[in-house]
């Protein structure tokens, strides 16, 4: 099993121990289901989900643990994990996990490796891909017209051949 981050417990709403949730999951119907149990990250604090209602950007959402406003505001900037298979695959097709992608090799339209996926930022207008190559990291907006295939078994990706996109273009013009 591994921990995957899906929120961070923010600021109370109202006195029932109500807390809004900044979410770090493209799947919070998933993670935030009545019933689940949710743990706190690297701490042995357990959360279960006794209801949910969404907001723009967040959840509001009552864990059983969490009786009161006091007790909220105790468990405010709290990272929730939980536990996946590493297997498990998102369920829209066509998406992937930060894990499945960090430490894939990176390889240009024309075949030329370029260096790895170190990780993966998300940015209020898409998520980008930190790619590390030999002239330094680089920052890919990680959408279609840019990184159109994206192969796991293969353990690979593929980016655009663009000027500048992967090596700055002095570094370009000089190769």
């Amino acid at each position: 099993m591994t921990a995957v981050v899906v929120g961070v417990i923010g600021r109370p709403h109202g006195v029932s121990g109500e807390v809004g949730v900044e979410l770090r999951t493209d799947e919070p119907e998933r993670r935030f289901a009545l019933g689940n149990v949710l743990r706190e990250d690297g701490g042995i604090r357990l959360f279960t989900v006794k209801s949910v209602r969404s907001q723009p950007g967040r959840l509001l959402v009552k864990f059983a643990e969490l009786v009161d406003r006091a007790a909220a505001e105790a468990a405010r900037g709290t990272v929730l994990t939980v536990d996946v298979e590493p297997g498990d695959q998102p369920v829209e097709p066509g998406t992937f996990y930060d894990r499945q992608l960090i430490g894939l090799r990176v390889s240009t339209t024309s075949g030329i490796e370029v260096g790895t996926v170190a990780s993966v930022l998300h940015l209020p207008a898409q998520d980008v891909l930190e790619i590390v190559t030999k002239a330094g990291a680089r920052l890919v907006p990680f959408v279609a017209a840019l990184v159109p295939e994206v192969d796991l078994e293969g353990g690979y990706l593929t980016v655009v051949d663009i000027a500048g996109l992967l090596a700055d273009r002095d570094d370009a013009d000089a190769d």
